[in-house]
């Protein structure tokens, strides 16, 4: 059976940079299983994984577009120290629950600290990074009808 939308599909995967770098990777965990053609991972794979079926193996390099998208300026803000009340202690790398403009929720990191301006980015942390991954196909079904109406693989 070949991949097609509503199919649940089992993968196995190493994602990298383009340096090379392992971002993440199933290896030490389990496969991982999503629901085809309904937005469960990147567009760009999603695209890449139609028409492939048990054991194949191929690579899938997906630009920022296609993947977690492009940085986006307007998600880096700087605001005063005191918009954090309640946390005493403030670090570079720290991750907050917030909501976007339209009122969304999306994680923030602090990315720079200066004196009483903090400044944090709402970015995806992969937004703006070509991706490079390594796939195995493990398994291939057709979906039931409770997964493609809930969306996600039960």
């Amino acid at each position: 059976m070949k991949i097609a939308n509503h199919t649940v599909v089992e993968i196995n995967y190493t994602l990298k940079d383009a340096d090379g770098t392992v971002i993440d990777s199933s290896a030490n965990g389990e496969p991982l299983k999503y629901l085809q053609g309904v937005g469960n991972i990147i567009p760009g794979l999603e695209r890449e994984m139609l028409e492939k079926a048990p054991g194949d193996k191929f690579t899938a390099v997906i630009s920022p577009e296609e993947g977690y998208g492009v940085q986006n300026p307007e998600l880096i803000q700087t605001m005063p120290r005191s918009a954090f009340s309640g946390v005493e202690e403030l670090e570079v790398g720290m991750a907050f629950h917030a909501q976007s403009t339209d009122g969304h929720p999306i994680e923030v990191e602090i990315i720079d600290i200066d004196g009483d301006e903090v400044t944090i980015n709402g970015n995806h942390p992969l937004a703006g990074v070509e991706l490079h991954f390594e796939i195995e196909v493990i398994s291939v079904r057709d979906a039931t009808a409770e997964e493609i109406d809930h969306g996600h693989v039960h």
